[in-house]
C-alpha cells in the first residue's frame, strides 16, 4: 500500500512557529554577510568596487523586501476557509451567473444529516469530519482542523496551509526567495574565489565561518526551491494543486484544464500590474469568482473527478 505523503503533515504541527524564527534567522544571517561583512564596507573603497556595491546592495534589498512582503502575506493570509453551514447552490439558485462554472451540485437541498447519502454521490461534497458541505477543490487539513478551499499543501515553512487565497503569494515567495538565493551564492562565491586564489581575505574568522554557512544554506535553498518552482509551474499550467495531482494520476482528462493562460489567470488574476506582487485589484476580485475559492470554470464535458 502507498505512503499518503499528506498525512505526515500531522507530525508537522508541533514546530509552530520555530520555522518562521528559523526563517528569519536565516534572513539574518544572510544580510551580515552580504551586507555588514562584504559589501557594505566596499562602498568606500572607490572606483568599481564602489559602483559594483551600489548595484549589488540595490539588487539585494530590492529583492529582500519582495521576499519578506511575500512571506508575510503567506503567513497572514487565511487560505480560505468553508464558513458554517455552507452549502453549494442548486441550480435554480444559480441562475446564469457564471455560465463558466458546472452545474455540478444536482439536488443540493440533502439534509447534512444524509452524510451517507452524500458520500456516495460525485456531484455533493461532504466533509465528515468538519460535518458540513465543502466547495468543490476544497480539502480538509488535518493540522488545521478545518477544510480548506483548494487546498494544496499544509506548509511548515510558512506555518500555514496553502490554499485559495494564499496560493500566488505563495509562488511569489517562491520566485523572489530563488532570485535572492541565488544572488547571494554568486555574491559569496566570488569571496571564495578570492579566498582560494589570494590565500587569504581581510576579515575575521567569525565573519568568515559566517559568511561560509550562509553559501552553504544559500546554495542548498536555491537548489530545493528550484525544483519546487519547476513543480508549481507545471501545476499552475495544468490548474491543478498538489493534492489533486496526488488523487488523479489515474484521470487522463483534467475538468478544470481550460489552457495555461487560463489556468494562469486563475491564480494571478487578469491585471499584470498585479501579477509580480502578493496582491489582487479590485476589478480582478469583482470579476473571477475563481479568486474567492468557491467556483471555478470547468471544461462541461468532463465528468468532476471523485475528490475527498
Amino acid at each position: 500500500m502507498a505512503w499518503n505523503v499528506f498525512k505526515f503533515c500531522t507530525a508537522l504541527r508541533a514546530l509552530g512557529s520555530i520555522m518562521i524564527v528559523f526563517v528569519l534567522a536565516v534572513i539574518g544571517l544572510t544580510y551580515y554577510a552580504v551586507v555588514i561583512a562584504h559589501y557594505g564596507p566596499s562602498l568606500f573603497l572607490g572606483g568599481f568596487e564602489t559602483f559594483f556595491a551600489i548595484v549589488v546592495l540595490i539588487v539585494f534589498h530590492s529583492l529582500l523586501v519582495m521576499v519578506m512582503w511575500c512571506y508575510s502575506s503567506v503567513v497572514v493570509t487565511d487560505p480560505g476557509g468553508v464558513p458554517p453551514n455552507w452549502r453549494p447552490l442548486t441550480d435554480e439558485e444559480k441562475g446564469d451567473a457564471d455560465p463558466l462554472v458546472g452545474s455540478s451540485y444536482g439536488s443540493a437541498q440533502l439534509d447534512p444529516k444524509q452524510s451517507a447519502m452524500v458520500a456516495a454521490s460525485q456531484e455533493i461534497r461532504f466533509c465528515h469530519k468538519c460535518k458540513q458541505f465543502k466547495p468543490p477543490r476544497a480539502h480538509h487539513c488535518s493540522v488545521c482542523r478545518r477544510c480548506i478551499l483548494k487546498m494544496d499543501h499544509h506548509c511548515v515553512w510558512v506555518v500555514n496551509c496553502v490554499g485559495a487565497l494564499n496560493y500566488k503569494y505563495f509562488l511569489l515567495f517562491l520566485f523572489y526567495t530563488f532570485l535572492e538565493t541565488t544572488l547571494v551564492s554568486l555574491l559569496l562565491l566570488r569571496v571564495f574565489m578570492e579566498f582560494f586564489m589570494e590565500g587569504e581575505v581581510d576579515e575575521t574568522p567569525g565573519s568568515l565561518a559566517a559568511t561560509f554557512i550562509t553559501f552553504v544554506l544559500n546554495i542548498a535553498f536555491m537548489l530545493s526551491i528550484l525544483g519546487f518552482l519547476i513543480m508549481h509551474i507545471t501545476l499552475v499550467g495544468a490548474n491543478t494543486s498538489t493534492i489533486e495531482a496526488y488523487e488523479k494520476k489515474t484521470s487522463p482528462k483534467w475538468r478544470y484544464d481550460l489552457g495555461w493562460k487560463k489556468n494562469f489567470e486563475q491564480v494571478f488574476g487578469l491585471d499584470k500590474k498585479y501579477w509580480f506582487i502578493p496582491a489582487y485589484s479590485e476589478d480582478d476580485l469583482r470579476r473571477m469568482p475563481a479568486l474567492h475559492g468557491f467556483e471555478y470554470p470547468t471544461q462541461p464535458d468532463l465528468e468532476p473527478l471523485q475528490q475527498h
